[in-house]
């Protein structure tokens, strides 16, 4: 069965499990319709089962995506004025309690995920093919659900089951029971030799769907989050070896663009469709929160060819991301100018500030990479930008390499081969190659090449660098002005007395909802 199946499934799956209910259905039973016991028999209910999980796991993403990088020091909040997410600037600021919104959220998500995959496990006999790869597959989102939980919260209950009623109220766990429940999931869904690998990298079509490579890559960045580096090297170069995956030739700045949807470079990618006929089910604020504040922006005839309006301007580049970059490649850097752009290059396309306007949380600089195109639209909603089908990316292959390039640097493994890694990233970026490798090459090199893609936090804060990278985060805050006396300037608008990275922040708040329906739960140090 093609993988693409299961992603028609995605906006069927629901009217499936009613005709496979209809199909069961005992009349002499006076219209019951069975039980859980009763369902995850056929190959059909599997992949409706395995769709209604990478539905969660896809409607998971909007939140578990801004708030991993609002955490991070790469881009402001921003929006339309101050106030205009209150939530999302007090995670950027480092002003949030127990009670955000979107920390509350994406932990409810991740258990949704476990849910959802633990029904698979539980349920599901591993008799036919497509059975064995849903359960496969199962194993790996539990897997990742527990990854991100350990990352973030860190003593989040473990629930590798369908608990009963007298389990509810799970107590904390601890880090060492949450990774080994993470490494035994993704060891069992590479084991079970379920998962298919891609037949070549220009494959587009296997990877939609969990790969026995994309379960191997995660395991090698859970080895390497533990500081079991060795392990870590040893299985990354395992993916790197198959050559199943290579970075993407094309245009750099297409990289978070429909048109690399499941390229070469894609491991793991929350699948969108170009289908005009199904445009609601794909729905979605997350591109729109993105970009630029188009209802203060002047679009050129040219820019209006090809760029897309109405999105809100949150998640602006901060200056110091610039810095670095210019620290690296210099001011015409080709990752640079394919990444973000200065606010006189944005002149120079046909984009302008309006007279008497202004950007919240904006130094003058503006996301290049993932800017809207007209060519990512299914419906070009111009003034409220959601109907587009940009897959949304999880890991790409270069985080991999980078995964494996700092592997083998911290473990004292090859040198030779963390050389040809990141150099594999710079030869793309048109930098020179190094001659020698060290961790802070990896670091500077992470964060330039996966700016804005959800894994600078968790990295900042393993590496024991975000008290210092993150203290003044959220003191002071900037914006663009367009003055009909000054011109275009930057000015503080807002300051904080509370702001920035602190001890505490190394784990977010186990949610206080969690903890005042579960007297078992105790809150992390420090909140």
């Amino acid at each position: 069965m093609k993988a693409k199946y299961i992603y028609t499934l995605l906006l069927g799956f629901i009217a499936l499990m009613t005709v496979s209910c209809e199909d069961r259905l005992d009349i002499a039973q006076n219209g019951n319709l069975g039980g859980m016991e009763d369902y995850y028999q056929t190959d059909d209910e599997a992949l409706a089962a395995s769709a209604s999980m990478y539905a969660s796991w896809r409607s998971a993403f909007y939140n578990w995506w801004f708030l991993k990088n609002l955490l991070a020091d790469d881009v402001w909040c921003g929006g339309g004025a101050r106030g205009d997410n209150t939530e999302m600037e007090a995670i950027n600021e480092y002003t949030f309690g127990t009670d955000n919104g979107f920390i509350e959220d994406v932990y409810s998500s991740l258990y949704t995920i476990i849910y959802k995959a633990n029904l698979i496990i539980d349920n599901m006999s591993d008799d036919t093919d497509v059975k064995a790869r849903a359960i496969a597959e199962a194993k790996f989102f539990r897997g990742w659900a527990h990854f991100e939980l350990v990352t973030l919260y860190g003593t989040a209950p473990v629930v590798n089951h369908l608990l009963s009623s007298s389990e509810y109220r799970q107590a904390n766990s601890t880090a060492e029971a949450l990774w080994a429940q993470v490494e035994s999931d993704f060891s069992d869904a590479i084991s079970a030799n379920a998962l298919p690998s891609k037949s070549s990298a220009s494959d587009t079509e296997t990877g939609i769907r969990v790969t026995k490579e994309v379960a191997k890559a995660y395991l090698g960045k859970a080895y390497l989050f533990q500081g079991k580096y060795t392990d870590a090297a040893t299985t990354l170069d395992e993916v790197i070896n198959t050559g199943l995956y290579s970075l993407y030739d094309g245009d750099y700045d297409q990289l978070l663009h429909a048109s690399t949807n499941n390229c070469c470079e894609a491991m793991l990618e929350c699948q969108m469709r170009n289908d005009a006929e199904n445009i609601w089910n794909f729905f979605s604020m997350w591109c729109i929160m993105q970009g630029w504040r188009s209802s203060n922006m002047s679009y050129s005839t040219e820019a209006q060819s090809y760029l897309a309006t109405g999105t809100y301007g949150f998640m602006n580049p901060r200056e110091d991301l610039y810095e670095a970059f210019v620290e690296m490649e210099g001011a015409d850097g080709y990752r640079l100018n394919q990444t973000m752009r200065t606010y006189e290059q944005m002149e120079e396309v046909g984009v302008s500030l309006m007279e008497g306007y202004s950007l919240i949380d904006n130094e003058g600089y503006f996301m290049w990479k993932n800017r809207a195109l007209l060519a990512d639209c299914v419906y070009n909603f111009s003034a409220f930008q959601v109907l587009q089908y940009v897959n949304y990316r999880v890991m790409r292959y270069a985080e991999v390499l980078l995964l494996a390039a700092e592997a083998h640097v911290q473990g004292g493994g090859s040198t030779d081969k963390a050389l040809e890694y990141i150099n594999t990233i710079r030869t793309r970026a048109q930098l020179s190659s190094l001659t020698s490798v060290t961790l802070d090459d990896v670091k500077k090199e992470k964060r330039l090449e996966l700016c804005l893609e959800s894994v600078r936090f968790q990295d900042l804060v393993r590496w024991g660098d975000a008290e210092t990278a993150l203290a003044s985060q959220g003191k002071e805050i900037p914006s663009l002005q367009n003055d009909a006396t000054s011109g275009i300037q930057v000015t503080i608008t807002n300051t904080n007395t509370t702001y920035g990275f602190k001890t505490k922040h190394n784990l977010l708040p186990i949610p206080l909802k969690e903890l005042e329906v579960n007297p078992n739960m105790s809150q992390n140090e420090g909140w």
